[in-house]
């Protein structure tokens, strides 16, 4: 049995303690009215403009002011919501890879069952949180869905012909169904697993397979319908038919690479003792397999659009090149060319410090992409990763950290009666 440490125990509630000071910080500094909003523009441009202006161009100045101030308002909003959905979706890829190993009766895996059941036990809470933030939204604490607006609706002809489905009422009864799916299968299949634990009763076993079959139909639906309805609905006017699967692929392999940093982790503290280095190597297969996945879908979302030059679509990608250059390419070398650089070495995968170092890059890279497809909607150029963004981060990784390795603790870290168990003790590759 694994037990969680004190010193693990007391990061993850330090981490916890500083972001959400961190994030109390974000909201209190946020400017108020439009003549904070002035006074941070002046500063930054370093000059006061005392000019005389027609009323019509001081009726745009304050315009623009308005909408800026919505921007800065938004950002903390911002920072909370990304490290939010990033860090909830990463515990839906754990329990989904999980869900695969279990569905396609992977032999390799089942020593790593109670790692991915531990890690995935943070998607109940992640989906709480994240719930409440969509309320907060749906509700008018925020401005991050510009289509719950109705004074911008009423102006706006292309989101208007999308109100049958970008509405607040069906936005909140999709996300209950999606969250509530999710974490129900969790749910079953932990107790399906104590289950088979206690008697050797494989009629568990077997239910598990097809449950595990049932939900991996309702999460590719489910899947692609929240990313639409979370993160593509920020830019109401643009649209991507394989965005369900780009945004699959960014979470996926985060979550898989979570599972190998824990792995590691709970392998350097002396437990797991029937995974060896075939089991690390099969892991950083799918780090490395699944970055380049990522990249192909980023390229093909990327070149389509940008060649087709049609307004509604292009202008995305311009924006983002324009105002979120550096971590709109930086995301490319972390997510592709670094893992594609330190993985692609068969030996290189089976080497701890070489997997913590792409798999760094990894979870680095993908916050950056999440932050990339949420923040030009939300906080338009009034944008850099500041203490809020930290902050966020380091609240919801002290919260997952506190629930999965508590979770973790919970059951024996090796599951009893699984058939597949022995071929995975003695797993090599």
């Amino acid at each position: 049995m694994y037990t969680l440490s004190k010193n693990l125990r007391n990061f993850s509630i330090v981490l916890m303690i500083l972001g959400l000071i961190g994030i109390g910080y974000g909201f209190f500094s946020a400017p108020k009215t439009t003549a904070e909003v002035e006074q941070i523009l002046n500063e930054q441009a370093h000059h006061t403009d005392h000019s005389e202006v027609s009323e019509a161009d001081h009726e745009a100045h304050q315009k623009h002011l308005e909408h800026v101030l919505s921007q800065m308002q938004n950002k903390p909003w911002t920072a909370v919501y990304v490290a939010c959905i990033f860090v909830m979706l990463i515990s839906l890829g754990i329990l989904t890879f999980y869900g695969i190993n279990y569905a396609a009766s992977a032999g390799w895996s089942p020593v790593l069952f109670r790692v991915m059941e531990g890690l995935s036990a943070y998607l109940l809470p992640g989906s709480i949180i994240f719930f409440l933030l969509l309320l907060a939204s749906s509700f008018g604490g925020n401005h991050l869905f510009i289509w719950m607006d109705p004074s911008v609706v009423e102006n706006d002809i292309i989101i208007q012909g999308k109100v049958g489905y970008l509405n607040v009422p069906f936005f909140l009864i999709r996300a209950v169904v999606f969250l509530l799916g999710w974490n129900i299968y969790r749910s079953y299949m932990r107790k399906q697993s104590l289950n088979l634990d206690a008697t050797g009763d494989l009629v568990f076993h077997k239910k598990m397979f097809k449950a595990s079959a049932g939900y991996l139909a309702f999460f590719i639906v489910s899947e692609s319908i929240a990313s639409w309805d979370w993160i593509m609905s920020i830019d109401a006017h643009w649209y991507s038919t394989l965005f369900g699967w780009y945004v699959f692929a960014s979470f996926f392999v985060t979550g898989i690479t979570v599972i190998a940093f824990v792995t590691l982790y709970l392998k350097n503290q002396g437990y797991l003792e029937h995974v060896n280095t075939s089991h690390i190597h099969d892991l950083a297969k799918f780090m490395f397999g699944l970055s380049i996945f990522w990249t192909y879908l980023w390229f093909s979302q990327f070149m389509l659009q940008w060649y087709s030059n049609i307004p509604e679509e292009v202008t995305y990608f311009i924006f983002r090149i324009q105002e979120y250059n550096l971590p709109f390419f930086g995301m490319l070398v972390l997510n592709f060319v670094l893992p594609l650089l330190l993985l692609i070495n068969t030996d290189f995968k089976r080497l701890t410090w070489i997997v913590v170092i792409a798999g760094t890059c990894i979870i680095v890279g993908h916050y950056l992409d999440f932050f990339v497809m949420i923040s030009p909607g939300t906080v338009g150029g009034s944008w850099f990763i500041g203490v809020p963004e930290i902050a966020s981060l380091m609240f919801f990784i002290g919260l997952f950290i506190y629930v999965g390795f508590t979770a973790i603790s919970k059951a024996p870290l090796l599951t009893k009666n699984n058939p597949l168990i022995e071929e995975s003790k003695h797993f090599h590759y």
